[in-house]
């Protein structure tokens, strides 16, 4: 009986292959070798128990002491036993490693460096699938459900990427699942002894059959349609960030007014982005205003216990006609009129395009781009920012402090006032706010009080390395140890200041990044940043920074708002930067030791301007390069055939000598015969003939003897060419002779009968089919594909054969000779 393929290995590695959409998400591969390690200890777990025939669930406890003992190699903890050994501290290790990767799993934005506890969720999980899938695969012979775990390992990067992931990686992953299925369906197959093709005929190497050749067709391109249609359907290609829903976030399920965008965790986003190794790209913007204030993105005021979340806008298109606050302008308070021009890189890829505040009228946006007059921002349920270009008119408000003095308090029964005062009961903010504001008569002196307890004298300090977040724990654990970074402070303020009875929430957007000549901003991800808007009654929104200003690139102050940690006492004026050189970005958790010391001192972070980038096109030329030498292989190789061939025949078989005979007269003489040369000659012909047939699409049909097959050639393809029929009448004669004769043919001129006869396929192909022979040429394909069954059928065969002698080995062959008692 055939042995059978050994298809726990290969389910093993189809895992491995399944997980390779892991690595948009890993900076390195530092994964995938780890994650490597502890599959093969599973895989030989699970060859072990099977070897001494231990049950199924023997089997599953085999591999679970594998994979305990994998992770213990791959992530000690120091008290192992004998380096591998798990002990009791060991499991605790884990414990703390999976805790920590919960918290770092909010910290971090793909792509993430090598993090011990995100390493090791990922290697547990993938260690976990190939458990199931060896469970599925070969105990319960179910192969097609251990498609669902390696699913799940391909869900991870889809729901995380903040980009399309990209196509390579699912490609990989589908082909380790298809190899599973061929490898279990050929050892069914074996198990039944000889194999049949669908002809018929008995086999003894592996070779396809017409049904498995189809469903390897219909398996492929369905991995291309995969591929293919979310490349080809606009909206398909985003990831977690721009996931659009159709209704208005409630739990109704109610469709919004004008639609509305799904939800976008802004806070996880900016966390993410400012933790990026490399700074990216992200916004271009134009405009004639001289100091603009800053990009608005979105907005975050929906306040619950877990922390500000984004509430989903509503709106109507931005084709249409747009509120003009111009027109309404109360007093104190001077607008202006300004035009920007904005382009969104490729690296931003959301459902929010980044506008100023209070646009009247937009260019190049289709009507499937809206704009909340609330929230103030321009959204989309259909469409992305991702390679935007657009221009917009906005206004731009300044305020004075004393317009903002005498704007009285909101009604109670007002809806801006019922839901932007929303917020959890938190006696020690309640307690604090009664402080700051007692005694404070109007809502701008209340909103200073608040705005000025967030300075260094107060011991407030910008930090680079702290817990993100903006629950009630989170708000009080910041302001009992002062130390946060933009998303704390936003997000602190506006609670304080909701608690003092007053409209607030945070906006999220980009500060003003290097300026260019002719007023070009260039906004990177260093650039994102948070601050607070608050409602006053018959003004509106008005900003309100609290972040230090030394610690941010780009950072605005105002009349109204100004630095209260500048040393001196200085009144700038209305949209006037401070420190525009300062380096810093408004960043995120987990960064550098030494910058936390800087801003604990109150220094000025001094990052640097952007690195200098190497050029890109060095390596695209060399990739086209290579592309190219990869495409080139099978037509050298077809190439260097044809030359071999063609040096093999034009080796002469004979010499022809001239011998007077007795009238004196010259005659030809045929000397040094060699016929394993004619007979070699013959068959280098033919076997080019044939390849030259299957190049130019013509039936091969390897049962029919050589003259037969030169006969149909001649009367049904080269009918109309009498010297190519000739010809391949020719070249069968001589590979008849070959085989069969004794004497082979040797004063044929084969190789110009040659040339002709593929002069005239090549004269009755299409251009198509001319191109693909000489670039592509299908024979040397074919070629491939046969010595790759073969080898594969090799390797078959020599791992079931050590695997059969493994099977028969048996300790209690030792114990047959024991002498009885």
């Amino acid at each position: 009986m055939t042995p059978h393929r050994n298809i726990g290995f290969v389910a093993a590695a189809a895992t491995l292959l399944a997980a390779a959409p892991l690595s948009a998400i890993f900076e390195r591969w530092t994964w995938l070798i780890q994650a490597a390690v502890v599959v093969a200890v599973v895989a030989g777990s699970a060859a072990l128990s099977r070897l001494g025939r231990l049950p199924l669930w023997g089997q599953v406890l085999a591999m679970l002491a594998g994979l305990t003992l994998g992770l213990t190699w791959v992530f000690p903890g120091g008290t192992e036993l004998l380096a591998f050994v798990p002990t009791p501290a060991t499991f605790g290790h884990f414990g703390d490693l999976l805790q920590a990767s919960l918290q770092d799993m909010r910290s971090y934005g793909v792509q993430v460096p090598d993090v011990d506890s995100l390493l090791f969720l990922a290697v547990l999980g993938i260690g976990a699938v190939a458990v199931v899938v060896d469970v599925l695969a070969v105990g319960l012979r179910r192969p097609a459900l251990a498609g669902l775990p390696m699913l799940a390992i391909y869900s991870v990067p889809v729901a995380v990427y903040v980009d399309s992931v990209p196509a390579t990686p699912f490609v990989v992953g589908a082909a380790g699942y298809l190899w599973l299925l061929v490898t279990d369906n050929v050892d069914r197959v074996r198990r039944f002894g000889r194999r049949f093709t669908g002809e018929g005929r008995d086999v003894d190497v592996w070779e396809a059959s017409p049904l498995a050749a189809a469903g390897r067709r219909l398996a492929v391109v369905g991995v291309i349609v995969a591929v293919a249609l979310p490349l080809a359907v606009p909206g398909m290609t985003g990831g977690l960030l721009n996931n659009v829903g159709a209704g208005p976030g409630d739990g109704t399920g109610r469709p919004g007014q004008g639609g509305s965008s799904g939800r976008v965790d802004l806070f996880a986003a900016l966390s993410g982005q400012l933790n990026q190794s490399e700074e990216i790209d992200l916004v271009k913007v134009s405009t004639n205003e001289t100091a603009p204030f800053y990009l608005r993105l979105g907005v975050v005021d929906d306040l619950r216990p877990s922390g500000f979340q984004a509430r989903v806008p509503t709106g109507r298109p931005v084709t249409r006609p747009l509120p003009d606050p111009g027109e309404r302008a109360p007093r104190g308070v001077d607008q202006q009129r300004y035009r920007a021009s904005v382009e969104v890189t490729k690296n931003l890829n959301m459902p929010l395009l980044p506008v100023y505040a209070e646009p009247v009228k937009t260019d190049d946006l289709n009507g499937n781009w809206l704009y909340d007059t609330n929230q103030q921002v321009v959204f989309s349920n259909r469409d992305n920012a991702r390679g935007k270009t657009y221009s917009f008119d906005y206004v731009r408000s300044t305020f004075s402090p004393a317009a903002l003095r005498a704007a009285p308090s909101l009604p109670s029964d007002s809806p801006v006032m019922r839901q932007q005062t929303e917020r959890p009961s938190v006696p020690a903010v309640e307690e604090l706010v009664a402080q700051l504001v007692e005694g404070k008569s109007n809502d701008y002196d209340k909103v200073r009080a608040i705005y000025d307890y967030f300075s260094v004298e107060n011991g407030f300090t910008y930090a680079l390395s702290t817990r993100n977040g903006s629950s009630g724990e989170d708000i009080t654990d910041f302001l009992a140890t002062k130390v946060g970074y933009c998303q704390q402070y936003a997000a602190a303020m506006a609670w304080l200041v909701r608690a003092a009875g007053i409209p607030a929430r945070v906006a999220v957007g980009f500060t003003n990044g290097s300026k260019a000549d002719g007023g070009t901003y260039v906004l990177t991800n260093r650039n994102l940043h948070a601050w607070t808007e608050v409602n006053f009654s018959g003004i509106g929104w008005v900003p309100f920074d609290a972040t230090p200003a030394a610690a941010v690139t780009g950072s605005v102050r105002s009349a109204w708002a100004p630095d209260i940690d500048a040393p001196e006492e200085v009144t700038p004026s209305a949209g006037s930067t401070s420190a525009p050189d300062a380096a810093g970005p408004s960043a995120g958790p987990n960064e550098a030791d030494r910058l936390d010391k800087d801003t604990d001192q109150g220094l000025t972070l001094d990052q640097g301007g952007p690195a200098e980038k190497s050029p890109v096109w060095p390596w695209w030329l060399a990739g086209a390069l290579a592309l190219l030498a990869l495409l080139a292989v099978p037509a050298l190789r077809r190439s260097a055939l044809r030359r071999r061939r063609r040096v093999r025949a034009l080796t002469p078989a004979a010499t022809a000598l001239p011998v007077p005979n007795q009238r004196g007269e010259a005659r030809q003489v045929v000397v040094g015969v060699d016929a394993e040369a004619a007979r070699a000659d013959a068959h280098a012909a033919w076997d080019e003939l044939l390849d030259t047939l299957v190049d130019f699409h013509v039936r091969v049909d390897r049962t029919e003897t050589p003259r037969a097959t030169a006969e149909r050639l001649a009367r049904e393809v080269l009918a109309e060419r009498g010297e190519a029929a000739t010809g391949v009448r020719l070249l069968g004669r001589a590979e008849e002779r070959a085989r069969y004769a004794r004497d082979p043919l040797t004063d044929a001129e084969l190789q110009p009968a040659l040339r002709t006869v593929r002069g005239a396929l090549a004269a009755g192909a299409d251009r198509r089919t001319r191109l693909v022979a000489a670039l592509l040429p299908p024979s040397v394909l074919q070629r491939w594909r046969t010595g790759l069954a073969e080898r594969s059928a090799r390797v078959v065969t020599t791992s079931g054969q050590v695997r059969q002698r493994l099977t028969r080995w048996s300790p209690r062959r030792l114990l047959a000779h024991r002498p009885a008692r």
